[in-house]
């Protein structure tokens, strides 16, 4: 039989949308031939939609979407996601479910077993976990079918498992209780992309398919989703681990595996495979791919087209603007120039270049008569020094700087419907080294799960072919301009040392102990970790940023702003 894989990229709430595009799909794998269509997890009303499932409505209105369905599917069967009412009088009041839909009917239904809670997942929140995994029969197959987190608690894949219960080794168990031999493992899915996490999946689906002797259908959703961003490539391995169709990775995509090419001898699998890379992509690539794709989805499903992005001529904001340029096409971005008094000319033509590279619209609006009209005002109250008065610029008045271009970029979002792109990176973001209400401004924090040494590494991807991003900017010393003479140095350690710690403590979970071990100075270690720890609530006031990493700042990153457990000292009593 043939079988459909079709990644899609649902719009939370959007029922008619994803409904018609679930059939339409179904309709075009039909007409290819196909017996089966397979689409993602909670593909009828998207992922993750939070507590939009408390609404009544919400619920309603996704019940009706899959009555629909299952009266118009036609000519073929589908897998899809969906919710489903829990039933009983006890525990949460919903499934995570995937369905057999069929000849007017819903043949089975397979209920999400393994509901995670770690990092931006709460699915316990919400849903009931499943009984008892069954398989069952469609068109000669017998098909087990489980969902995204059901695959990834194999026991020889991790050091320590996180569930007591194991769907696939249950489901296999089937077959030694007297049931049909188990022909196709199915997983649907919503598991968002991070960097490296590709071989560590690759790795995991091997070894389940190796050691159980079975094909794999994985169909994974693909498209942004606020921070998260889904990359689809959605896979057919057979029984030996190798992938036999992949689909396209941050697109939309069907592809159509034969389950000849899935017989469990590997018989007919070609020594090639189609869809698999071949040679080594630059991480610079995907990671620039799945920011233009987070961009371009999160500005069409909020509302917006266009976009707007402070211009100071620094690496950061060069390369946001690439960003949105390629998201919603140049002539739909508006990059800003606002000189300051310790801007320098160099500064402002290296802005003006990118965006003539870029082929943006570019505008210059000083900000010297702002905040001359800001101190002014302020003088009754407390006088902000003169400028450069003892070679120094106080905080305040840098502060009052970034502030200044906030308040304009803003109004030019109100004005013209831009969506304001801010431009810090993850190095500046986790100590701090910025202004809240400043230059966190905006609507969509494009770079902010980037540290500062990989937002190099993409502006380098990106001038790959030609000199997009100008090379003076590349090879300047970074600086926020806020003051003569001024250099991110003066105030944070060189950012081949920061990116180090900052990955260790973050997304390592390190110690300063462990961290200082690692070969960097205790001092330095522990200023960082203390820097993160009081600009949390810098962070908790900042706009959503896209997910690249294990660990970002957003809602899978839960500390408390006002707590006072000093990581530097427990280490020390140690």
């Amino acid at each position: 039989m043939k079988i459909a894989l079709v990644q899609i990229n649902p719009v939370i709430g959007d029922f008619a949308h994803n409904c018609a595009k679930i059939l339409a799909m179904a309709e075009r794998a039909r007409e290819k031939g196909c017996g089966l269509a397979v689409f993602p997890e909670l593909a009828l009303c998207g992922y993750p939609p939070q507590d939009l499932l408390e609404r009544p409505a919400f619920l309603e209105a996704h019940d009706r979407a899959l009555q629909r369905l299952v009266s118009e599917v036609a000519g073929i069967g589908i897998i899809c996601g969906h919710l489903e009412k829990h039933t009983d009088r006890t525990g949460k009041p919903l499934h995570n479910s995937a369905s057999l839909i069929a000849e007017g009917k819903i043949i089975f239904t397979a209920r999400k077993r393994l509901l995670p809670t770690y990092d931006v997942f709460d699915e316990a929140r919400y849903f009931e976990p499943g009984g008892r995994s069954e398989t069952c029969r469609y068109k000669g197959l017998t098909l087990g079918i489980t969902v995204c987190e059901d695959i990834w608690n194999d026991k020889g894949s991790f050091p320590q498992q996180l569930y007591a219960s194991d769907p696939v080794h249950d489901l296999v168990a089937r077959q030694q209780e007297g049931g049909s031999p188990l022909d196709l493992l199915v997983n649907i899915s919503a598991s968002p992309f991070q960097v490296d996490k590709e071989a560590v999946k690759q790795k995991i689906f091997t070894r389940v398919c190796t050691s159980n002797n079975i094909p794999l259908l994985y169909v994974n959703q693909v498209g942004g989703q606020d921070s998260l961003l889904f990359d689809g490539w959605s896979m057919a391995m057979d029984a030996r681990g190798r992938i036999v169709s992949r689909a396209e990775r941050f697109d939309e995509d069907m592809v159509v595996v034969d389950t000849a090419d899935l017989d469990r001898d590997g018989g007919g699998v070609p020594e090639t495979f189609p869809g698999e890379e071949t040679g080594e992509r630059p991480e610079a690539a995907t990671i620039l791919e799945a920011l233009v794709m987070g961009v371009k989805d999160y500005g069409a499903k909020c509302g917006f087209s266009r976009g707007v992005v402070g211009l100071s001529g620094g690496i950061d904001s060069a390369v946001t603007c690439a960003v949105a340029c390629e998201a919603f096409g140049p002539e739909n971005v508006l990059g800003v120039s606002m000189p300051s008094p310790y801007t320098s000319a160099a500064s402002v033509e290296d802005a003006r270049q990118l965006a003539a590279n870029l082929r943006c619209r570019f505008e210059t609006i000083g900000i010297s008569p702002v905040l001359d009209a800001l101190k002014e005002s302020l003088a009754p109250v407390f006088p902000v020094p003169a400028a450069g008065s003892a070679g120094k610029v106080p905080v305040t008045e840098q502060n009052m700087q970034a502030r200044i271009r906030g308040n304009l970029l803003m109004a030019l979002s109100n004005q013209f419907g831009f969506l304001l792109l801010s431009t810090g990176n993850k190095s500046e973001t986790a100590v701090g080294y910025c202004t809240l209400y400043g230059d966190m401004s905006g609507g969509l924090a494009v770079i902010s799960d980037v540290p500062k040494l990989l937002v190099y590494e993409l502006a380098a991807y990106i001038n790959r072919e030609r000199e997009v991003i100008p090379v003076r900017i590349i090879e300047k010393p970074p600086s926020a301009e806020l003051a003569p003479e001024q250099r991110d140095q003066d105030d944070l350690p060189p950012y081949e040392i920061l990116d180090p710690i900052l990955k260790a403590y973050l997304e390592e979970n390190r110690s300063v102990a462990e961290i200082a071990a690692m070969g960097f100075d205790r001092k330095i270690v522990a200023d960082v970790v203390r820097r993160i720890r009081i600009n949390e609530y810098k962070r908790k006031q900042a706009p959503p940023g896209l997910k690249i990493t294990s660990k970002a700042f957003g809602y899978g990153r839960r500390y408390p702003t006002a707590q006072n457990f000093r990581e530097e000292d427990a280490s020390e009593q140690r």
